[in-house]
């Protein structure tokens, strides 16, 4: 294994930390109460409603595959290359169900969100790739 550069652990830690947010936001979406829903506007609400399982499924291997990977970059291993790159495909097949199948325009603030999600989500498959690459992980 070769010494990885000072940047990659304060990376790593932060990715872990982006990951670990959206493990609660997932659980905080998931739990949801009849109450909850309700309180919503009618966007936000026909945004929840219109997605479907798998959607909600692919949100989970997303978060919780991006906080597992992110763990093993921080203990420098190299099966957190396949986490990650499950999270990614997470992502993409949750956007695929909040975008385009949905039928329901997400606004703006959604869009931007996901946006960043995703790009995240490229950079943390690209990190891994070069980590490996380099020897920083093994």
């Amino acid at each position: 294994m070769e010494k990885a550069p000072k940047w990659y652990l304060p990376v790593s830690i932060l990715a872990l930390l982006w990951n670990l947010i959206g493990c609660a936001a997932y659980l905080s979406d998931v739990m949801l109460t009849p109450e909850d829903i309700a309180a919503m506007d009618a966007a936000q609400r026909a945004l929840y409603e219109s997605r479907p399982a798998w959607a909600v499924a692919a949100t989970a291997v997303a978060v919780w595959g991006g906080a597992a990977g992110s763990l093993g970059l921080i203990l420098r291993k190299r099966w957190a290359a396949l986490l990650l790159e499950l999270s990614l495909a997470g992502v993409i097949v949750q956007d695929i169900g909040l975008f385009l199948l949905s039928g329901v325009d997400a606004g703006t603030s959604v869009m931007a969100m996901q946006g960043t999600v995703l790009l995240v989500a490229i950079g943390l498959v690209a990190l891994s790739r070069k980590a490996i690459a380099r020897r920083w992980i093994v």
